[in-house]
């Protein structure tokens, strides 16, 4: 190669994150991304709807062993996901500021902000219990307890705009508390979170417990909001309504989800400065409460 060859980049053409594994979509679609200037970035597959059930299967394995680890060694797993993102913290920082416009500035301080937001949430898988739950005063010859458990298996839609803080902060929560999910990625910014499936496929996390579609929301986000193996269902990444950046409208699957009760966690009008710290409202939205009684003295 002569110095005044230009190199031809590869073409990159990225697969879905299904249980531990990374299959093409059933469709054999893909689309194009391109940055924030318009200019090609990677092809991501375009996930059909069977992809959203084959998802919710995988979900749905993987919820009996995650749920019945320790919350430690839960703790311990998430902490390992942000040692493993941190150690390619220069290609996350690319893929922000070139997904999102920022400056590499701001591109950086997102991708700490993200590290750190799984540290913080790691940290309280051990703690939530004692938070949530507790020990009720009963006026008879018992115990009464509550505690707090798992939902189940979790649609999550992830939100738009912020490709790789946002989906940390809506996927953490979730996970911690031994849930699984099944996380529609933002659909102009998929390459964070495409990555961050390859961060997740080389820890410790076991396959299954995140699963990560990519492509327009309107074929994936019915079939995880109808799906009745689905508990509960987040519609961050629908925030803004029918004219949001995720183009799908969250009545409609709201009124989807009512079929088998799951439980809703409504979009905001916009979406949310992801920087301000976070509460534990995530973490409780997708808990269930088990109440004990046990008698005293045996």
């Amino acid at each position: 190669m002569t110095p005044t060859d230009a190199r031809i980049d590869v073409r990159k053409t990225y697969k879905l994150y299904i249980g531990g594994a990374f299959p093409r979509s059933e469709s054999g679609r893909s689309y194009v991304v391109d940055d924030a200037k318009g200019k090609f970035l990677a092809n991501a597959s375009y996930a059909s709807r069977k992809d959203a059930r084959d998802a919710v299967q995988a979900a749905r394995k993987a919820f009996g062993g995650w749920s019945a680890r320790t919350p430690y060694n839960r703790g311990q797993v998430i902490y390992r996901v942000a040692e493993v993102l941190e150690g390619r913290r220069a290609q996350f920082v690319d893929e922000v500021q070139r997904s999102e416009g920022l400056g590499k500035r701001q591109a950086e301080a997102a991708v700490d902000e993200s590290v750190d937001r799984l540290v913080w949430y790691a940290g309280w898988a051990d703690k939530i219990a004692q938070v949530a739950g507790g020990t009720n005063p009963v006026a008879a010859p018992y115990f009464n307890f509550s505690v707090p458990e798992p939902t189940g298996v979790v649609a999550v839609l992830a939100p738009q705009r912020s490709s790789l803080l946002g989906l940390v902060s809506v996927v953490a929560p979730v996970i911690v508390t031994g849930n699984t999910c099944v996380v529609a990625t933002s659909v102009a910014r998929p390459l964070p979170a495409i990555t961050l499936s390859e961060v997740l496929a080389t820890s410790d996390v076991p396959g299954g417990v995140v699963n990560l579609l990519t492509g327009a929301l309107g074929d994936t986000a019915p079939t995880l909001a109808s799906h009745m193996d689905v508990n509960a269902i987040d519609l961050t990444g629908a925030a803004g309504g029918p004219e949001g950046d995720g183009g799908v409208d969250p009545a409609a699957l709201e009124e989807s989800a009512a079929e088998n009760l799951k439980r809703v966690l409504r979009p905001p009008a916009a979406e949310p400065d992801w920087t301000e710290p976070p509460g534990l409202d995530r973490i409780t939205a997708f808990l269930e409460t088990k109440t004990v009684w046990h008698p005293i003295g045996i």
